[in-house]
């Protein structure tokens, strides 16, 4: 299969998996169409507000393509993307094959090369007495995060200094005494991360399927995991593509299984580690039994040549173990209550979703042996019942005897359906669609909508998108952009040609936003206090000179045709064109300080009314 065909295998596979959803009660349809707040005849601003929020911004004409096939239409369209035709961003996908692939593909022909390579060089480099190569950007622990404690706290304060937190910036290999051919199977390695970043660059400037685009980039905040966690990029091209992507605006209960099995978030909060401490108690028993067994037969002197020949090579990099030690390892092993807490705080009920430490605990114990087949080497989700705590457990007052896998599926559906829940999803998309302290009013619609339609997104977005709330005054202009929404809407406003989405990857991480680089487990803030300060402010600005300028190699905005001068008249074209004719007139008089057409075009998108949605 060629890699074009692939890209277009996997993206038809999404339409079909958003076309699986579950059946939306008819009365609950009818109901949210009557309530619609969407206005029959809309003016610029209205369709402006409507396409900063649904996506990243208009782009030249699309304001008047909307108004022709009106705004509800619109509306209704983005809330059903499958039926969008997306050929020509297809076509630019095909130019990144490994987003089409799958872990094991990705483990086997781009990461397990580039490791076995460094094995042989540290293992050639030990017996020569010289100093081997040293891998960057290596498996670090998930960092702490403010006020957190207990055992999902833990975590490395050497993690800041981590090449791996390039997390989506893939890098220049650095290893020292790296061969040229670890060096170039490095690079291949960092091809992963390119494609995927670049991609979902590409993606958000060029789909017409823009509310999908905002959905992926909100979802994927909200189950966030960590580029620069150990194995967690090897993951993160499933992750996104099959975990997230299919279910933003499907079943919340779906897409909360799919992250609860993926072993991006298996590994990013250590579940893969987690087991019953009994389980694992009994194991230590049984290996120190067959141990003084062995002894005691003298099966433990030392193996003779042909014995010591047929071991595995040392590796330098991860000393052997005695028996003794192993045994203790198996004996440190024991409950890890990371992904438990998370997943209430995090991912459904809220921090104060009325969970106790005691609920933690069970939930931790629920997944017990959910874990990763060869979680080193791109394996798959398994359920390890060896390991599992088939005990009776205790969550929210719900008593769960259900026993091995089972028990973590029926927590899952617990959480998906608590009314804690259905409000915090429901503040989290109002906060995101609406503004940063969003309408009760709003949030309740929303949140009963999620209960009676059982996690329907699609609804539950819609209540949000169509409410009265959404298309008041107090909304407009009422959400500060963040630096992805602020990157990809100033290349869509200006119309720039973009060849090479490189440069502006590289401008979001300048940003403090890079792709899959939000290291705790809460992903990036989405409120003003997040992002407004003055050195963002001041970085914003020279991110917007660099566009306008041509310094960003394979972006090019047409500069002529939206400024051909800096005389008032192209003052006000630009203005129209990249502000939608409002300026306040101290951002006017800073217009007209401009001293060439791309300082204008720079000073425009700098100015304080772009940075607002």
């Amino acid at each position: 299969m060629t890699n074009h065909s692939r890209v277009l295998g996997r993206v038809a596979g999404g339409v079909v998996a958003l076309a699986l959803v579950v059946v939306v009660p008819a009365a609950v349809v009818d109901a949210q169409k009557a309530s619609s707040a969407v206005p029959k005849t809309a003016d610029t601003a209205t369709i402006a507000h409507v396409l900063n929020r649904l996506g990243y911004g208009p782009a030249p004409g699309q304001i008047e393509k909307v108004r022709a096939m009106t705004l509800a239409a619109y509306i209704d369209q983005q809330l059903h993307p499958e039926g969008i035709p997306d050929d020509a961003l297809k076509a630019k996908l095909a130019a990144y094959p490994t987003i089409a692939l799958s872990t094991s593909e990705i483990a086997r022909e781009y990461v397990e090369p580039a490791e076995a390579l460094r094995r042989r060089e540290q293992r050639a480099a030990a017996a020569a007495g010289t100093q081997p190569a040293t891998p960057a950007g290596r498996p670090a622990a998930r960092p702490k995060r403010p006020g957190q404690a207990g055992q999902s706290a833990g975590g490395d304060p050497a993690m800041a200094g981590d090449p791996a937190m390039a997390g989506a910036a893939p890098q220049e290999p650095k290893e020292r005494n790296a061969s040229p051919a670890l060096r170039a199977a490095r690079q291949k390695e960092q091809q992963v991360l390119q494609d995927l970043t670049q991609a979902r660059m590409v993606r958000a400037i060029s789909s017409d399927r823009q509310l999908e685009e905002v959905l992926v980039d909100f979802w994927f905040n909200h189950f966030n995991v960590f580029a620069g966690k150990g194995e967690v990029r090897v993951y993160l091209t499933e992750y996104e593509r099959d975990a997230i992507r299919p279910h933003v605006l499907g079943s919340f209960r779906d897409m909360l299984g799919a992250v609860a099995e993926s072993p991006a978030m298996l590994f990013y909060l250590d579940n893969f580690q987690s087991v019953d401490p009994k389980a694992m108690g009994r194991q230590a028993d049984q290996m120190e039994e067959r141990r003084r067994q062995a002894q005691a037969r003298g099966a433990m002197r030392r193996p003779g040549r042909g014995q010591a020949m047929r071991q595995p090579p040392p590796n330098p990099a991860e000393p052997s173990r005695t028996p003794a030690e192993r045994i203790q390892q198996l004996r440190n092993r024991g409950l890890n209550e990371n992904y438990a807490r998370e997943l209430m705080e995090l991912h459904t009920l809220g921090v104060d979703g009325g969970y106790t430490q005691a609920d933690v605990i069970a939930v931790a114990r629920a997944f017990t042996g959910w874990t990763i087949d060869r979680p080193r080497n791109g394996g798959s989700f398994q359920f390890d019942a060896a390991v599992h705590d088939n005990e009776p457990k205790v969550v929210l007052g719900k008593t769960i005897t259900a026993g091995g896998k089972r028990d973590g599926d029926l927590v899952l559906d617990l959480l998906a359906a608590h009314p804690a829940t259905a409000t915090f999803i429901a503040t989290k998309l109002a906060r995101r669609f609406i503004s940063d302290e969003p309408p009760a009013s709003v949030v309740q619609r929303a949140a009963r909508v999620f209960t009676e339609t059982k996690g329907d997104l699609r609804e539950v977005t819609r209540a949000i998108i169509t409410s009265p709330e959404f298309f008041s005054a107090g909304a407009r202009q009422a959400k500060v952009k963040t630096p992805l929404e602020f990157v990809v809407s100033a290349v869509r406003a200006s119309g720039a040609n973009v060849i090479n989405p490189e440069p502006l990857v590289q401008g979001l991480r300048g940003l403090g936003m890079p792709f899959y680089g939000a290291q705790p487990p809460t992903g990036w803030g989405d409120s003003a206090k997040d992002w407004v300060n003055t050195g963002a402010l001041l970085n914003r600005l020279n991110f917007a000179v660099q566009l306008s300028s041509g310094r960003m190699r394979g972006v090019r905005v047409n500069v002529r045709s939206l400024a051909p001068n800096t005389s008032e008249a192209s003052r006000n074209a630009v203005v129209d064109a990249l502000l939608l004719g409002v300026a306040s007139d101290a951002t006017r008089g800073t217009l007209a300080k401009a001293d060439s057409p791309q300082q204008l075009i720079a000073l425009t998108l700098g100015s304080p009314e772009f940075q607002k949605r």
